[in-house]
C-alpha cells in the first residue's frame, strides 16, 4: 500500500456519517469516504476543503477499499437492517483476511451477533458499535460502545478514543468547547470496548430505553406543573434551569429548559403549545422492553415510556374519549412551592429506579449471551457525548467502583439514602396525580418497581396456586428447598402433594 493510504474509511454520508467523518479528520486521521450517490461525496469533500488530504472522496467502492491501510477499517453509517446487510455483502469480496467492518448504526443486537459470526467465518472482523449523541455528538464527541472481538477493538481504539466525548476525571462533567479543527484536549474519553459480538449494540439499545424513560419522566413533571393556573412554559423553563444546577443535572433537563423557553415564530406563543401531542419512535425503546420480557427482567418504567408514546399516537381517539369519559372533578389545590419540591423529588427517585432497571437488565443479558460487562465503565462512558449524559452517572460509576457485584443500584448506600430521604415526596406526587386524573405512567411504575423490589413477599404465591389449579403448572413451597416443585389434586386436596 502507498504511504498515503487512509487510516480509516466511512460509507454513508447522511448527516451522522458526514459529522463522524469530519470528527475523525479533525483529530488528525486520514479518512476515505464513499456514498452510493457519487455527487454527494464530491459535494461533501468540496465543502470541507479545509481538511486537505485528510478527507478523500471516492466514486466507486473498489477505489475506496483500495485507498485504505491494512488491516482495512471500514465504518458503515447507513440505515439499519437490509441496507446494512447490502453494504456488507458488497464489501466482503473486496476485503482480505483480518480487515475490519464497523457498523455504527442503531442495529439490533441479534443482527450484530449474526453478522459477526458470519464475517468471522470468512476471516473478517465485525464490530457493532453504539454511537450516541445525535448529530452534534457525532461531530464533536459521541459516546461510543464497541462490541466484537477484542483484537478488532485494538485496531479501532485509537480512533474511537480520540473522537469520543471527554469528561473531567474527578467530577465526571463533560468537557465542552470543541470546534471544527480544534478538538478538545485531555479528559477521559467516553469510548470503551463493551464485549463480544452484539454487546456494544445491546448496551446502546439499553441506553436508548433509559432515554425513553428519562424523556417521559420529564414530560410528566412538566404536565403536573402545567396544572398550576399561572405557570407558563417560560416559568417551567426557568425552574428546569434551576433543577439543572443540582442532582437532576443532565443534557435532557438542559435542552428541555431551552425548548420551553422557545416561542413560535408564527404565533408568538410558546412553541411547545402549538406542537401536536403525538410522539414518534424508532424502535430501540421497544427492543429494550421486548428483551426484558424475553429475559424475564422487570423493566416496566422503560416499557411504560414506550407505551406512553403509543398512547399519544391515538390522538383522535383520545380527543373523542375526552368528551365522553368522566374523570375526577378535583383541582390540585396545594401549596405550589412545596409541590414543586415534591415533583423534583418524584422525578429524581423515578430516574434512579429507571436506571436501576436498565443496569439490572444488562446484568441479566450478560448471562444470557455470555458477555462480561463492566457496569462502572458503561456508566463512565455515558457521562459525556450521549443523550442521557447526567451528573448522577458519576454516582453510578462510584457505586460499581465500591461494589462491582451489587445486584441492583437501589442497594448501593448512596442511592439507598437518596430514595429514603425523598420517597415521601415521590409518593405524595403519585397519589396527587391519581386523585386529580393526571397520567404519570413512569412515576407510578417506578414507584411500583421500588415497592415490589423491597417486598419480602409478593402475592404471586396466590398466582402460583391459580396456575397449578387450572394447568397443573406446579409450585414451590416455603418449607422446602428452592427448585423442588409440587402439585396438589385440587379436586381432592387431602391427597398427598406430588413432588415433581
Amino acid at each position: 500500500m502507498a504511504n498515503n493510504a487512509s487510516d480509516i474509511g466511512l460509507i454513508g454520508l447522511a448527516v451522522m456519517g458526514q459529522n463522524l467523518a469530519l470528527n475523525i479528520a479533525d483529530h488528525g486521521f486520514t479518512v476515505s469516504v464513499y456514498n452510493r450517490t457519487a455527487s454527494k461525496t464530491t459535494e461533501f469533500v468540496s465543502r470541507n476543503a479545509y481538511l486537505g488530504n485528510r478527507l478523500v472522496g471516492f466514486e466507486d467502492l473498489e477505489s475506496f477499499v483500495g485507498s485504505l491501510a491494512r488491516p482495512r477499517k471500514v465504518i458503515i453509517m447507513v440505515q439499519a437492517g437490509a441496507g446494512t446487510d447490502a453494504v456488507i455483502d458488497s464489501l466482503v469480496p473486496l476485503l482480505e483476511k483480518g480487515d475490519i467492518i464497523v457498523d455504527g448504526g442503531n442495529a439490533k443486537w441479534t443482527d450484530t451477533i449474526r453478522r459477526e459470526a458470519d464475517l468471522s467465518s470468512k476471516g473478517l472482523f465485525f464490530v457493532g458499535s453504539g454511537v450516541s449523541g445525535g448529530e452534534e455528538g457525532a461531530r464533536f464527541g459521541p459516546s461510543l460502545m464497541a462490541g466484537g472481538k477484542a483484537d478488532a477493538w485494538k485496531h479501532i481504539e485509537p480512533v474511537w478514543k480520540a473522537i469520543a466525548a471527554k469528561v473531567d476525571p474527578e467530577s465526571g462533567v463533560e468537557l465542552r468547547g470543541g470546534k471544527p479543527g480544534q478538538p478538545i484536549q485531555g479528559g477521559v474519553p467516553c469510548a470503551a470496548y463493551i464485549g463480544e459480538n452484539g454487546a456494544g449494540h445491546y448496551v446502546k439499545m439499553v441506553h436508548n430505553g433509559i432515554e425513553y424513560g428519562d424523556m417521559q419522566m420529564i414530560c410528566e413533571a412538566y404536565d403536573i406543573l402545567r396544572h398550576h393556573p399561572g405557570m407558563t412554559p417560560s416559568d417551567i423553563s426557568k425552574l428546569f434551569r434551576e433543577w439543572n444546577k443540582g442532582v437532576l443535572n443532565s443534557y435532557l433537563i438542559e435542552i428541555t429548559a431551552e425548548v420551553l423557553a422557545q416561542t413560535d415564530p408564527q404565533t408568538g406563543v410558546a412553541l411547545v403549545d402549538v406542537i401536536l401531542d403525538a410522539a414518534g419512535q424508532k424502535g430501540t425503546g421497544k427492543w429494550t422492553s421486548v428483551s426484558a420480557l424475553d429475559i424475564g427482567m422487570p423493566a416496566a418504567t422503560i416499557a411504560e415510556a414506550v407505551f406512553a408514546r403509543c398512547m399519544s399516537a391515538l390522538k383522535e381517539e383520545r380527543e373523542a374519549a375526552y368528551q365522553m369519559l368522566p374523570g375526577p372533578h378535583k383541582s390540585i389545590g396545594k401549596d405550589w412551592d412545596q409541590l414543586i419540591e415534591k415533583i423534583h423529588d418524584a422525578l429524581y427517585c423515578s430516574k434512579i429506579c429507571s436506571y436501576a432497571q436498565g443496569f439490572q437488565l444488562m446484568r441479566a443479558a450478560q448471562k444470557e449471551y455470555g458477555w462480561t460487562l463492566n457496569f462502572g465503565e458503561i456508566a463512565q462512558i455515558w457521562r459525556g457525548g450521549c443523550i442521557i449524559r447526567a451528573r448522577f452517572l458519576q454516582k453510578i460509576k462510584e457505586a460499581y467502583d465500591l461494589n462491582p457485584t451489587v445486584p441492583n443500584l437501589l442497594l448501593d448506600p448512596y442511592f439507598m439514602s437518596e430514595v429514603a430521604s425523598a420517597q415521601r415526596n415521590w409518593r405524595e406526587v403519585v397519589a396527587l396525580a391519581v386523585s386529580v386524573g393526571i397520567p404519570t405512567p413512569t412515576f407510578s411504575s417506578a414507584l411500583a418497581y421500588y415497592d415490589s423490589y423491597r417486598a419480602a413477599r409478593l402475592p404471586q404465591n396466590l398466582l402460583q396456586a391459580q396456575r397449578d389449579y387450572f394447568g397443573a403448572h406446579t409450585y414451590e413451597r416455603t418449607d422446602e428447598p428452592r427448585g423442588r416443585f409440587f402439585h396438589i389434586d385440587w379436586q381432592d386436596p387431602q391427597r398427598p402433594q406430588i413432588s415433581m
